[in-house]
């Protein structure tokens, strides 16, 4: 038997629920169908960030390993932060 995405779609109106896939405001949060959607301008200025103080610590490995592994799980930080955004 052969099943196709047809088939198996069949009770599945996706025509009805495009109507009301895309909520974007201006200034919030954006949502498609419930789910919460990253803000790709802030993912990047936090990812630049991140890198930054990547790379200061990578500097300070020669100097002091203590400010270097401070800045590198900072860094670490702002990743996961990145990440929830």
């Amino acid at each position: 038997m052969m099943v196709n995405f047809k088939t198996i779609n069949k009770g599945n109106n996706m025509a009805k629920k495009e109507k009301f896939a895309k909520r974007i405001v201006p200034g919030k949060t954006a949502l498609i169908n419930g789910h919460k959607i990253p803000d790709p301008k802030l993912h990047q200025l936090i990812s630049f960030v991140k890198s930054g103080i990547r790379i200061v610590g990578y500097i300070c490995i020669p100097f002091s390993l203590g400010w270097a592994t401070l800045f590198l799980i900072l860094s670490e930080v702002v990743g996961i932060a990145e990440e929830l955004v």
